[in-house]
C-alpha cells in the first residue's frame, strides 16, 4: 500500500499503471500511424462483414501492407475504439496462423452490431498516406520520434 495514491494493494496499483501506459502508447502509435491504424480498422470490420462475423490481428496483418521499417505493433490500437463504440467485441482467443507468432493465443473479435460497423466505414473513408498523395513530397512514417529536433525538457518548456 506504500506510495499507492488510491491506497489499493501494489498488484491492483501496478495494474492501473500498466493500463495507462498502454492506452498512452497505443494512442500514441494511432496519431502517428493513422492511415494505417485506419486501415487496419477498415480491414477488420470489413473482414467481419465479409466472413463468419470474426477476425483476428491475423486478418488485418494479411489485409494492410505497410512500408518496410514501419514496426507492425501500431495495429496494437486498431480493436480498441471499435469495441468501445459497442462495433466489435471480444469473443475469445484464437491461435496465430502467422509463422512467427509460433501458433500463440491472440485475441478473436466478433462483429456487435453490423448497422454500426457499416455505418463507420462509411464515415471513416480510406486516407492515403503522404506519399501516395499525387504530387505530394514523400514523408516517411518509420519512427515514432524526430531523431534530429531533442524534445523541449520541463526548464525550457513554455519558455520563448
Amino acid at each position: 500500500m506504500m506510495n499507492c495514491p488510491k491506497n489499493l494493494n501494489a498488484c491492483e496499483c501496478g495494474s492501473a499503471e500498466g493500463e495507462r501506459l498502454k492506452v498512452d502508447a497505443l494512442t500514441l502509435l494511432e496519431a502517428r500511424r493513422e492511415v494505417y491504424v485506419r486501415r487496419g480498422r477498415r480491414a477488420m470490420l470489413q473482414t467481419m462483414l465479409n466472413g463468419n462475423g470474426t477476425a483476428t490481428a491475423d486478418d488485418v496483418r494479411a489485409a494492410v501492407e505497410l512500408p518496410p521499417g514501419m514496426d507492425p505493433r501500431c495495429f496494437g490500437s486498431v480493436p480498441g475504439p471499435l469495441a468501445r463504440a459497442e462495433i466489435i467485441r471480444r469473443a475469445g482467443f484464437a491461435k496465430s496462423a502467422r509463422r512467427e507468432r509460433h501458433a500463440s493465443y491472440i485475441l478473436l473479435w466478433e462483429l456487435a452490431d453490423t448497422d454500426k460497423a457499416i455505418r463507420w466505414l462509411r464515415e471513416h473513408p480510406e486516407l492515403l498516406a503522404p506519399d501516395e498523395r499525387e504530387g505530394a513530397a514523400v514523408e516517411r512514417q518509420y519512427v515514432l520520434f524526430d531523431q534530429e529536433n531533442t524534445t523541449p525538457t520541463a526548464g525550457t518548456v513554455g519558455a520563448g
